[in-house]
C-alpha cells in the first residue's frame, strides 16, 4: 500500500498556530483531505484556525482516542486506499507521544505505510529544556496513580530512581488533578529534590519554576485546571 501518513503538530493552547507551528505545517494542510483525531469538534476549531475555513465541511474525520477498539484502529487503513495520505492529529502538541495516536503509527508501520514526522510542540521537551535539570538523562513515566497512598508511593519509587541514576523524571496528570499531585511531592519528596513546575508552555500565562522541595514549601502556588509537566531530579 503506497500512501503517507502525516503527523501533523497541533498548539499546545489557544491563539494563532503559526505562532508555534513552522510554515511547512501550513503548506502540507491544504494537501489533506482525511484526518485521523482525538476529538473532531477539536480537530475542527485547528484546522480552521490553520487556513481550511470555508473547506472543513469537505473533510473526513475519523476518532482515535482511549475508548477506540483494536477492531476500529484496524479499521483505519481503509482510509489510506488509493494511496491517499491521511493526516493525524493530537489534542495538544505532537501526536503518538503519550497519545492513542501511537495505534496508527504501529499499523502503518506493519503495512508499509510511510510515516512523516512534522515538525511542532513538545511539552515535554519545552519543560526539560527550561527546568535546568538533567538533559542528558531523563525518563518520562507518564501518568502516575490516581489513588494518595499509590501516589506517594510511585513519586517515592521515582525519586530513589532519580538519585541512583541522576536521572530526570518527567511526569504529566490530569488537570484537575495538578493541584493534588504538587501536594503529595511536598508531603513526601526529600528537601533537597529539585521539582520543575511547567504550566501552560507556550501560552501568555505560562509557568515555569524550578525550586527544592524545600523551597516549594516556602512558596507554595496553586496551579489549577492548566495542562502541566511535572519534572523532578533528586
Amino acid at each position: 500500500m503506497s500512501s503517507k501518513l502525516y503527523l501533523i503538530p497541533t498548539p499546545l493552547g489557544e491563539g494563532n498556530p503559526a505562532d508555534v507551528l513552522p510554515a511547512p505545517v501550513f503548506s502540507i494542510l491544504p494537501t489533506l483531505d482525511r484526518f485521523v483525531v482525538e476529538e473532531v469538534r477539536t480537530a475542527r476549531r485547528f484546522l480552521s484556525a490553520a487556513g481550511l475555513k470555508g473547506h472543513i465541511e469537505g473533510l473526513t474525520f475519523r476518532e482515535l482516542n482511549e475508548h477506540t477498539a483494536p477492531k476500529e484502529v484496524e479499521s483505519l487503513l481503509e482510509l489510506f486506499e488509493g494511496g491517499h495520505p491521511v493526516g493525524l492529529l493530537s489534542e495538544a502538541g505532537l501526536p503518538a507521544v503519550a497519545d492513542p495516536g501511537a495505534q496508527l503509527v504501529a499499523l502503518c508501520h506493519r503495512h508499509g505505510i510511510e510515516v512523516v514526522p512534522l515538525v511542532g510542540p513538545s511539552s515535554l521537551m519545552l519543560a526539560l529544556m527550561a527546568s535546568g535539570l538533567n538533559g542528558q538523562s531523563f525518563a518520562f513515566v507518564g501518568y502516575i496513580p490516581a489513588k494518595t497512598e499509590e501516589r506517594r508511593q510511585a513519586l517515592r519509587a521515582l525519586e530513589k530512581r532519580s538519585a541512583q541514576a541522576r536521572q530526570t523524571q518527567i511526569l504529566i496528570e490530569t488537570p484537575y488533578r495538578n493541584d493534588a499531585l504538587l501536594a503529595d511531592m511536598l508531603q513526601c519528596l526529600s528537601g533537597n529534590t529539585q521539582l520543575c513546575v511547567a504550566a501552560n508552555l507556550t501560552c501568555p500565562d505560562q509557568f515555569i519554576c524550578t525550586r527544592r522541595i524545600a523551597d516549594w514549601k516556602q512558596h507554595p502556588i496553586t496551579i489549577g485546571k492548566r495542562p502541566c509537566v511535572f519534572l523532578l531530579l533528586s
